[in-house]
């Protein structure tokens, strides 16, 4: 399978990803981006592919990779039907590398980043614990997650028992991609139109491709799909707007391109995990 360029997308008023996938089986798919990325696989049972190392994993598998470095994970459905979940930090290397060469403080990290070149599997224990910490994050706001990505470093640069996976005399050989021209132009489309009423039939015509061709693309090379993207914007927009307005939730829903408020409640709830409502009211308290 040819070597594919991922697009990774930050989190609202975030400089990184945080994302929890979860699927009865993972699907190969050999892939890079400019990114660091931690990866936490949980109940999953397969093959872990990092640069030139092929290794089985097992129900816990932690590893951190540097920028570039092709990898995917892949395995099959489990027989008792159970989800299999991966929970991945993806961390923009310059965001994390002029932060860490600003602060002596964090130069076991740096010496972590470098070592992260070739990739790095943990132990279980470390494994257990960051599983901890990536759990909470899914009701922590993007500063209690920044603390919260710092700690998952310091555990790992705690680690005695980690080891890389690549071999020493492995090199990075990047394929070139003419389909990231195509992507950058369909994410600078989505994000000028994100609150108009826009549908994957148009953003297909943009790049001329069939509408069922354009889902698989985008989902193959952001991990997301379509929907899911054009949501997180409009909800991060809802979000701004309940913090900083007196608007009436009936209005920022129109605003933020919702169709009707119960489509924009029950999208609210499925990300933040509260109501539109629960949430002004908790910044407001927050404030006061």
């Amino acid at each position: 399978m040819k070597l594919m360029f991922e697009k990774i997308l930050p989190n609202e008023n975030s400089s990184w990803r945080f994302w929890c996938y979860q699927d009865n089986e993972i699907e190969f798919n050999w892939h890079y981006h400019p990114e660091y990325e931690i990866a936490l696989t949980l109940g999953s049972n397969g093959q872990r592919y990092v640069g030139d190392s092929i290794e089985d994993y097992g129900e816990l598998d932690l590893a951190l990779l540097g920028p570039h470095l092709p990898h995917t994970w892949s395995s099959a459905a489990e027989l008792n039907g159970q989800l299999q979940q991966v929970y991945v930090a993806q961390i923009p290397a310059n965001w994390i590398e002029n932060l860490v060469v600003g602060m002596p403080e964090l130069d076991n990290i740096k010496a972590l980043l470098v070592m992260s070149k070739r990739g790095i599997k943990f132990s279980d224990f470390t494994a257990k614990k960051v599983a901890s910490h990536f759990k909470k994050m899914h009701k922590q706001n993007a500063s209690q997650r920044f603390i919260s990505l710092m700690e998952i470093l310091q555990l790992m640069v705690d680690d005695p028992n980690k080891n890389t996976l690549s071999s020493e005399n492995y090199t990075i050989a990047l394929t070139s991609d003419n389909a990231s021209d195509k992507l950058d132009k369909i994410i600078q489309y989505i994000y000028q139109r994100y609150t108009d009423a826009i549908k994957a039939e148009d953003v297909a015509k943009l790049v001329h491709m069939s509408t069922n061709h354009f889902h698989r693309f985008f989902k193959q090379r952001t991990e997301q799909t379509f929907i899911e993207v054009v949501n997180q914007l409009r909800i991060s927009k809802a979000c701004s707007l309940l913090i900083n307005t007196h608007m009436p939730i009936s209005t920022i829903s129109d605003l933020c391109g919702f169709n009707n408020i119960s489509n924009f409640n029950r999208r609210f709830l499925k990300l933040k995990a509260m109501k539109p409502s629960h949430f002004r009211q908790h910044y407001k308290n927050i404030k006061n």
